[in-house]
């Protein structure tokens, strides 16, 4: 009987070998994460006319047909401009055995960045979501909103997970894992997953969030610890408890709570609920086995959080609950989890921007 959950690192290693994964060179060890799979950028990019779905009947490679406008060659590295929208062949593709499903996202760096990537299959009706038992090529949409950026093939800038049945646990569970492993610091809100709100008072000082400039340089994702955070972001800076988000703007905020992330679960931002206000906060959504865990070397991780305000002006308060974590059982626990086990950029983050710009 196959087990239900999230498959781990040596999972994912079973898959490559049965040729459930493959790809166009060789997949390289440092791709496999403990509960997913880095995607690589292939060698082309197609400038499209608007962002789509292939559908039910047709293919990737058939829609972009009808919305190319031009190809870009990425091999030396290519600007992606700033507004507009993007198809690029992934060097990987999938052969899923029946009752395996797949789920993809951006990877935390290109979330901090504002850099909307989702992946997209032939006969797809969803943005990051691969149907039980896909057999085909993946393709990924890129639309810088906030920052253009260079680009070259072999760049990893989305993940995905492999489910097999049933993987999210329910409210009780959730709160038998809490009391078992504790999950968040202080009193854990659950309902429908693990409730986390925005702090806006932090512990010392009066720096609680980035707001992306409207016009800068281009930012070269292979450049890490590189560029100067103040030709990129405006500071925010309050002691009100509250600040007031605009329409159109992108900021980094992070969450009041410290998360864990047991070893034999995982976890996923869940998608944004309009009725919590006129903003979204979800872009990288999967959290690793051993994020914030304190055997993997965290006390508890900030979650930030990648906040974008839509139509009307809206004022967000210190504490307000702005999302919240679905978890996840594993099949198994990964050999190897997210923390001193893999050098993980982000274990014991509090309020912190992409590894691209220099530490402030």
């Amino acid at each position: 009987m196959t087990l239900s959950g999230v498959l781990p690192d040596h999972a994912i290693q079973g898959l490559i070998a049965n040729g459930s994964i493959s790809a166009q060179t060789e997949i390289l060890p440092q791709q496999i994460q403990p509960a997913s799979l880095d995607l690589r950028l292939g060698t082309v990019a197609y400038r499209v006319r608007a962002s789509f779905l292939a559908g039910r009947a047709r293919t990737v490679k058939q829609r972009l047909e009808d919305f190319k406008m031009h190809e870009i060659d990425l091999d030396g590295g290519a600007v992606l401009e700033k507004g507009c929208v993007y198809v690029i062949p992934l060097m990987e593709r999938l052969s899923l055995p029946k009752g395996m499903t797949a789920a993809a996202s951006a990877k935390s760096s290109i979330g901090r960045l504002d850099l909307l990537t989702r992946i997209i299959t032939d006969n797809g009706v969803e943005f990051d979501r691969i149907p039980d038992g896909y057999t085909g090529p993946l393709y990924v949409e890129i639309c810088p909103s906030s920052f253009s950026v260079v680009a070259k093939p072999g760049q990893m800038l989305n993940q995905i997970i492999f489910r097999s049945g049933k993987t999210i646990i329910d409210d009780d569970a959730l709160r038998a894992l809490h009391k078992r492993s504790p999950i968040v610091n202080g009193k854990a809100e659950i309902s429908d997953g693990l409730g986390f709100s925005v702090d806006l008072r932090p512990e010392t000082g009066d720096l609680v969030g980035y707001r992306a400039n409207p016009h800068t340089g281009v930012i070269d994702l292979g450049k890490l610890a590189h560029y100067n955070p103040a030709d990129y972001w405006e500071e925010i800076r309050t002691d009100a408890g509250w600040i007031i988000l605009d329409p159109g703007a992108f900021y980094i905020l992070v969450s009041r709570e410290s998360i864990a992330i047991p070893p034999d679960h995982a976890a996923e931002m869940a998608p944004y609920v309009a009725m919590v206000g006129e903003f979204r906060v979800h872009y990288a959504g999967f959290f690793d086995p051993g994020f914030g865990y304190a055997a993997a070397g965290g006390a508890g991780s900030r979650g930030v959080l990648e906040v974008r305000c839509h139509e009307a002006p809206f004022v967000l308060e210190h504490g307000q609950i702005v999302g919240r974590l679905v978890y996840e059982r594993m099949t198994a626990k990964p050999t190897k989890i997210y923390g001193a086990d893999i050098s993980s950029n982000y274990q014991g983050q509090g309020l912190k921007l992409s590894k691209h710009f220099r530490t402030p």
